[in-house]
């Protein structure tokens, strides 16, 4: 059993640090995880905060291609709701020049930020298209398609630079409606399930993503689970690191929920939003553990979902800490042959 497996990395700002310090974190890990062998390296995007630093994925991919030399490079994703995809294309289509063959362009569904983040970045749009509508516009103007009404003001418009090798698109999201959005545009899709831990929930929405997929353009639909996971020499560290954070929601009047970083910033959020909310705290969907039982929950995701990719995100308050937990998931993939690293050890061995 072969599964590729790649990092999401969120720039978090550790206490006592700065911005600067989690860039150069996050530009560590990027090393890091290439020396050590994991397939991708995302970055997230978010607005307005005190804790995470990463606000412009574009801007860090190009920077981050420029530290590294193979590993595939993306966005976990771009909140395309706020922005023109025709910037965004061009956006990308420059770092596929920059790192052909290197770059991923995830869409996500989330604002990414507080209400005012979210109207600040909106300001001036009168009418947005759909988030669907959208993402149709920036695969045809990745893959340069031109539009079949050719009497349309925007007929033969390109996004330069056009790239011999495009971003690769993927559809992000937690829910049954992201599965079918990404099967009807026929785009490889991730599940969130460190967002939307509802085990049942993850697995209908894989299953309608394969069943929906619209193969008339001769692709095959691609599967990732994104999960919250932590390694650690000893049960009681994994737990320790694990017990550090906390799952919290909002609940809108409006029927909206959203998954925040804390308690203050959902009561911020729910300020900012004008409508009657509801905080939920749960314990975070964190598979957590020693290589052992980590190894074993590993499996049983594959066994479950069948996906074609992991998507790893790890959380903790000391960067060592996180840099350890990848080196031990290494360790696990290749002893366990979860993955391309069994045979990359088999190598190693045979050389050694």
């Amino acid at each position: 059993m072969s599964i590729r497996v790649g990092i999401l990395d969120q720039t978090p700002i550790y206490e006592g640090e700065t911005a600067v310090d989690a860039f150069r974190h996050t530009i560590e890990l990027a090393q890091r995880a290439e020396q050590l062998g994991f397939h991708r390296f995302w970055v997230s995007e978010h607005h307005d905060s005190g804790h995470v630093a990463g606000s412009s994925p574009e801007v860090l991919i190009s920077h981050l291609l420029a530290h590294t030399k193979r590993i595939r490079l993306g966005s976990g994703g771009v909140m395309l709701q706020h922005y023109s995809p025709y910037k965004v294309a061009e956006n990308f289509n420059i770092l596929a020049a920059l790192g052909p063959g290197r770059v991923d362009l995830g869409i996500g569904r989330a604002p990414g930020g507080l209400p005012r983040s979210t109207q600040a970045l909106q300001e001036g749009i009168q009418e947005a298209a759909s988030l669907q509508e959208k993402i149709v516009q920036v695969k045809r103007y990745i893959h340069n398609e031109p539009l079949e009404d050719q009497s349309h003001p925007l007929a033969g418009l390109s996004a330069s630079p056009v790239s011999d090798i495009p971003a690769e698109l993927y559809v992000l999201g937690a829910s049954v409606d992201s599965a079918g959005m990404a099967a009807e545009l026929g785009l490889p899709y991730v599940f969130s399930l460190f967002i939307n831990s509802n085990i049942e929930v993850a697995l209908q929405a894989i299953r309608v993503y394969r069943e929906q997929f619209d193969r008339s353009q001769g692709r095959e639909p691609y599967a990732a689970l994104a999960i919250s996971l932590i390694v650690a020499e000893s049960e009681e560290e994994a737990e320790g690191l694990a017990s550090e954070h906390m799952l919290v929601k909002i609940h809108l009047e409006s029927g909206k929920v959203l998954t925040v970083g804390s308690v203050e910033q959902a009561e911020e959020f729910g300020r900012q939003s004008n409508e009657t909310y509801r905080i939920e705290i749960l314990e975070p969907s964190v598979t957590r553990g020693t290589k052992e039982s980590v190894g074993q929950a590993l499996l049983k995701f594959q066994q479950e979902f069948a996906v074609e990719e992991f998507i790893v995100t790890t959380a903790t308050r000391d960067f060592t800490k996180r840099i350890r937990s990848f080196e031990l998931l290494r360790e696990i993939l290749a002893e366990q042959g979860l993955s391309e690293f069994a045979l990359e050890s088999k190598e190693e061995a045979a050389i050694g």
